[in-house]
C-alpha cells in the first residue's frame, strides 16, 4: 500500500505543475499568437524607432531556422510594451491573494483553497482565446484573475506540507512537491510549443485547460488537510506522523478553543525571516526572467522556430526537476548523518541558487550567437535555480512551523514584485532592439541580483526554530496559527 504522505507529495507536486504550466504556456503561445511580421511593418511606416520591431541579433542556421517568420505569425499586432503588459498582468493579481490565501488555508481548509487555486487557472485558461479575439485588454483581465486564483496556492500548500512532511523526510517530500514547479514547466513549454505549430496556439490552452480538470476531480477524492482527517490512511503511518509531528486530534467536546495570534512585531524584527524575504524577493527575479523571457530569447535572438523553441526552452527545467531531487536527497542525508545542520543545509542550497546561475547568465551574455553554447548554459543555470526548493523556499517551515502559511504569504507577495517587473522590463528595454547588447544588460543586472541574494541570506538566515513561534501557545505545544488551540 502506497503511503498517503507520498500520494499527498504526487499530487501536490502535479497540482504545482498544473498551476505553473498554466502560468508559463502564454509564455510559448504569444509568440505564436503575435503577427511579427506585420508588427515589425508597422513599427518601420511609422518612424518610431527608425527601424524594424524584431531585429534579430543571429543569422539564420538550417532549414528549421530558415522558416519565413511570416508563416508562424499569429494575428495580433501585440508590440513588445503591450506583451510585457499581457505576460505581467497574472502577476498583478498574484500579489493581491497571498496573505488571503495563508489566512484562509490556517483557519479553514488548505486542501478546498489549493484545489479551488487550480480549477480557476483551467476554466479561465479555456476561455483565454475567446478573450484574445476580443480585445488584449480581456486577456490582460483574465490572466489578473488567474494570478488572483493561483496567489493562494504557495500558502496553502506551505500549510499541508505542516501536517504532512515528517522532520526526517521534510527536505525531500518539500522539494519534490515544489519541483512540480518546474516540472510543470518542463511539460508546458515543448507540449504548447507542438500544440501550437500544428493545431494552432487556441489548442494550447483549450487542451491544457480540460486536462488539469482532471486534476481538480482526483484531488478532492485523495487528497486530506492531514492524517488526522485521511479517511484511508494506514493507522501506523498515522501514528508515526503524529508523533514525529506532534499533531494535536480536535477536542472530544468539539469546543473551539482560541484562535493563536500572529506574533507580527516578532517576525518583522527577525532578521531569519528578513533573509527569506530578500532572499525570496531576489530569486523570483531570476526565476521569472527564465521562465517568463527565456522563449522570447530564443526566438529573437536565437532565432530557434516555435517548436525549437518550446523544446530547447523546457530543456533546462527538466535538469532543473532532476537536480531537485539529487540535491535535497543530499542534503537531508547529510543531515541525517549530522555532518551539517539545518541552517548549513539550508544557505549551501540558497548558495548554489544564487552564485552558479549568476555566472551562467554573465557567461550567457557574451556567448553570442554560439546557439549550443547558450543553450548549454541556460539549462546549466536553470538547473542550479533549483536549489531554491530546499534553500530560502521551505526555510518558513523551519523558524516557525506555526505560521508557516502566514510567513509563505508575507514573503511571497514581496517576492511576486519581479513577476510584473520583469516582463514590463525587458519589454521596454527591447521594444525595438532586440540585439545582444540589450539582453547582456538584462542578463548582468539578473546576476547582480543574484549576489545580492547570496550575501544576505548567508549573513542572516537560520534554519532552527525561531522563539516567537511558540510565544502564544500552552505549554510550548506547536500548533498551526489561525486553528484552534488542541487541534
Amino acid at each position: 500500500m502506497i503511503p498517503a504522505r507520498y500520494i499527498f507529495t504526487f499530487f501536490a507536486s502535479a497540482g504545482l505543475a498544473i498551476l505553473y504550466g498554466l502560468k508559463v504556456n502564454l509564455s510559448v503561445a504569444i509568440v505564436a499568437m503575435v503577427n511579427h511580421t506585420g508588427l515589425a511593418e508597422t513599427t518601420h511606416d511609422d518612424g518610431s524607432h527608425g527601424q524594424a520591431n524584431v531585429t534579430y541579433a543571429c543569422p539564420a542556421q538550417g532549414p528549421s531556422n530558415s522558416t519565413n517568420t511570416s508563416e508562424q505569425d499569429g494575428p495580433f499586432l501585440w508590440n513588445e510594451p503591450t506583451q510585457g503588459l499581457i505576460l505581467g498582468a497574472y502577476f498583478w493579481g498574484y500579489i493581491l491573494t497571498q496573505m488571503l490565501g495563508g489566512w484562509l488555508a490556517e483557519k479553514h481548509s488548505a486542501k478546498w483553497v489549493f484545489w479551488t487555486s487550480v480549477i480557476v487557472n483551467a476554466v479561465l485558461t479555456l476561455i483565454t482565446p475567446w478573450a484574445a479575439n476580443v480585445h488584449f485588454g480581456l486577456v490582460i483581465a483574465v490572466r489578473f484573475v488567474e494570478g488572483l486564483g493561483a496567489g493562494i496556492s504557495l500558502p496553502a500548500m506551505h500549510v499541508l506540507l505542516s501536517k504532512w512532511a515528517p522532520p526526517t523526510e521534510k527536505g525531500r517530500i518539500s522539494s519534490f512537491t515544489y519541483a512540480g514547479m518546474s516540472l510543470g514547466t518542463v511539460i508546458s513549454l515543448p507540449f504548447s510549443g507542438v500544440l501550437a505549430g500544428k493545431l494552432g496556439w487556441a489548442w494550447v490552452f483549450y487542451i491544457q485547460g480540460i486536462m488539469s480538470l482532471v486534476w481538480c476531480v482526483l484531488w478532492i477524492f485523495l487528497v486530506f488537510d492531514s492524517p488526522l482527517t485521511h479517511k484511508f490512511i494506514n493507522p501506523v503511518e498515522k501514528q508515526f506522523l503524529i508523533d514525529s509531528m506532534n499533531l494535536k486530534a480536535v477536542p472530544a467536546d468539539g469546543v473551539k478553543k482560541q484562535k493563536v495570534p500572529v506574533p507580527w512585531l516578532d517576525v518583522l524584527k527577525s532578521m531569519p525571516f528578513w533573509a527569506i524575504a530578500v532572499a525570496h524577493t531576489c530569486g523570483n527575479w531570476g526565476w521569472y526572467m527564465f521562465l517568463v523571457e527565456l522563449p522570447t530569447y530564443m526566438k529573437q535572438i536565437l532565432r530557434f522556430d516555435i517548436a525549437e523553441n518550446a523544446s530547447l526552452s523546457a530543456l533546462p527545467y527538466l535538469a532543473m526537476w532532476v537536480f531537485s531531487i539529487i540535491l535535497s536527497s543530499i542534503m537531508d542525508k547529510l543531515r541525517k548523518d549530522g555532518i551539517i545542520d539545518q541552517t548549513a543545509a539550508r544557505k549551501i542550497c540558497t548558495g548554489i541558487s544564487s552564485l552558479l546561475p549568476a555566472i551562467c547568465l554573465v557567461a550567457v551574455s557574451f556567448s553570442g550567437c554560439n546557439r549550443p553554447a547558450a543553450v548549454a548554459l541556460m539549462t546549466v543555470g536553470v538547473m542550479f535555480v533549483s536549489g531554491m526548493y530546499c534553500g530560502h523556499l521551505t526555510n518558513h517551515v523551519d523558524i516557525a512551523p506555526n505560521y508557516a502559511g502566514t510567513l509563505m504569504a508575507l514573503t511571497n507577495t514581496v517576492a511576486t514584485v519581479p513577476g510584473f517587473i520583469v516582463p514590463i522590463f525587458v519589454g521596454e528595454l527591447t521594444h525595438g532592439n532586440q540585439s545582444h547588447e540589450r539582453w547582456q544588460i538584462i542578463f548582468w543586472v539578473t546576476a547582480v541580483i543574484y549576489i545580492v541574494q547570496l550575501v544576505f541570506y548567508t549573513i542572516f538566515a537560520s534554519g532552527e526554530e525561531q522563539p516567537w513561534n511558540k510565544k502564544y501557545t500552552k505549554d510550548g505545544d506547536s500548533v498551526e496559527a489561525g486553528e484552534f488551540l488542541g487541534h
